[in-house]
Order: structure tokens, then C-alpha cells, then sequence
């Protein structure tokens, strides 16, 4: 039977299957029997502002690492946009499409430092500050935060920084599907 997992609150992850009940607290290591989720997001940006592209990959790895299961989209946004938002966009949209909040890990690579420094420990301060930055300024892009604090909320996310075009596999074929993404929204602009 498939587990139905929901959060009884922010911070507590409760899995029920036909023979058991388990409560997790969002952020514990799972068992280790478990299994795991990296996920690579990446965006681009012709003209920046521009029309542009998002896309990621998701994996979801066994207990030993081996990759059971990959899942990748590409996205295009015809409207102007910037590279930070196809960035943002791509994350968001790649923890939506998990569908329903589980115990698993989930580790989200992205070659922007913005997203795992806002993550990581920037947001909270912005939000005390009502969406203000430290030098005063209001934050750019706030739909898109709270659109991804949204997606992450419940989850067991770990947010990662990678170096962009340094020979990572799946970062790399994130790069890919961002570009088929804006170059297809420039398709759709120009009608071809």
C-alpha cells in the first residue's frame, strides 16, 4: 500500500501505511532504509530581462545511492523575466511536482547562491523585516519566495549550492533544459 503522509504541523511529518503510523520531525535522518531525492534546478534568460527557461532533474536514489527513478521538465516563460526568477521558478516548480509531503530527504542543487543563502538563513530575517533587506531595500521577487517556502514546507530539504558548467552531470543537464526552455519561449514570441 502507498504511505499517506501529512503534516500534523510545520514541523512534524506523520506517514501512515496499512500496518504502521510514524512521526518524523522535519529536518530527522530517515531510516536507512529509506529513500532519497536530489534534485538540480537551473534557469536562463535570453536578455536579461528577457523571455526565458527553466528546468531541473529529479532523482530519487535507494538506501545504497543507486538512482530507481529520474524525472526531468523543461518550462519557458514568454513574459518578461529575469534570470534569478527562472532560477527561483525552476526550484519551485521542481518541489511542486513531488506532489504530497513525505519523510524523505531531499537535497535541491542549484548553481544560484541566492537560493541556498536565502534558504539557508536570509529569509527569515527579511520576513521580521516585512520583506526588507538589510540595507532597507525591499526584497526583489517576493511571490517567488513565498511560493517556494510554500513548496518546501514540511519537507526535509537540504539546499546546496553548485558550481555551474564544473562537470556536474545532472546541474549540467539542468543548464540544457533551461536553455530548450527559453529558446522555445522565443519560439512562441516569434511564432515559429
Amino acid at each position: 500500500m502507498t504511505p499517506n503522509t501529512t503534516p500534523a504541523n510545520a514541523d512534524q511529518i506523520t506517514t501512515t501505511t496499512e500496518d504502521q503510523t510514524t512521526q518524523t520531525l522535519a529536518g530527522d535522518q530517515p531510516p536507512a532504509s529509506q529513500t532519497r531525492i536530489e534534485i538540480y534546478t537551473d534557469g536562463s534568460c535570453i536578455g536579461n530581462p528577457g523571455h526565458g527557461g527553466y528546468g531541473f532533474v529529479i532523482l530519487r536514489k535507494d538506501a545504497s545511492g543507486k538512482i530507481i527513478n529520474i524525472h526531468e521538465h523543461s518550462g519557458s516563460e514568454v513574459a518578461e523575466t529575469t534570470n534569478n526568477r527562472m532560477e527561483m521558478t525552476a526550484a519551485c516548480a521542481a518541489l511542486e511536482s513531488l506532489g504530497w509531503v513525505t519523510v524523505e530527504p531531499i537535497t535541491l542543487f542549484c548553481d544560484a547562491s541566492l537560493i541556498p543563502n536565502a534558504m539557508n538563513g536570509w529569509l527569515p530575517s527579511w520576513k521580521a523585516k516585512g520583506w526588507k533587506k538589510s540595507d532597507g531595500k525591499p526584497v526583489m521577487n517576493r511571490d517567488l519566495w513565498e511560493r517556494l517556502e510554500d513548496a518546501a514546507s514540511g519537507r526535509n530539504v537540504t539546499w546546496t549550492w553548485v558550481r555551474g558548467h564544473n562537470g556536474s552531470e545532472f546541474n549540467e543537464r539542468a543548464d540544457r533544459l533551461a536553455y530548450v526552455g527559453s529558446r522555445e519561449a522565443e519560439r512562441r514570441i516569434k511564432g515559429y
